[in-house]
């Protein structure tokens, strides 16, 4: 089955938000970079999404006009199949890829990037009801810790390991790198 890896998100938008932190930085960076790295060495498309919403001004880290909605320094460079931006937490809402991985005859997608429970896991589900078959490769994803509505703190892994139960054997595969790699196809 043809496969393609996606970048979600990997930008440097997040650098401007006030809950980022570099602690799980480079042990995603190594994961996601492996990833890249490995699907070109082995001639899989890798498709890069961006994330650009809110207001179209400088102060909006994910507006255009700041200058940061582009690759996260430390993503290995890389040369896009095909390049898109989302406005919505799933890539598949009103950008085409859809239409481009139909195109291109793709029916399994490697899921990896920013942030593990919103955009990743929204686009892996929606991905999973639209047909494709879908890796998950939750090392190459990356969140941060978030306050629970009574203001406890809930870590990044446990963010990361529920994403994982609720994705596993319903709407993806659970990868490491090398598994998913394993699987991919040209």
């Amino acid at each position: 089955m043809k496969t393609c890896l996606l970048v979600i998100d990997v930008q440097e938008s997040f650098r401007h938000r006030p809950f980022f932190t570099e602690r799980d930085l480079p042990a995603y960076l190594a994961a996601q970079n492996a990833l890249v790295e490995g699907c070109v060495a082995r001639g899989v498309p890798v498709v890069r999404i961006f994330h650009s919403d809110g207001p179209e001004t400088p102060q909006n880290p994910f507006a255009q006009a700041s200058g940061q909605v582009r690759p996260l320094a430390g993503l290995a460079d890389f040369d896009a199949a095909a390049t898109f931006t989302k406005s919505r937490h799933s890539a598949l809402v009103g950008t085409g890829l859809d239409v481009w991985l139909t195109r291109q005859g793709i029916g399994r997608l490697i899921v990896s990037g920013i942030r593990t429970e919103q955009c990743c896991e929204t686009t892996t589900r929606h991905a999973s009801d639209l047909g494709w078959s879908v890796d998950y490769v939750t090392d190459a994803t990356l969140t941060w810790d978030m306050a629970q509505p009574d203001g406890r703190l809930l870590p990044a892994q446990d963010i990361k390991d529920r994403t994982a139960t609720v994705l596993t054997g319903r709407f993806a595969t659970l990868c490491s790198v090398d598994e998913a790699l394993a699987h991919s196809t040209l």
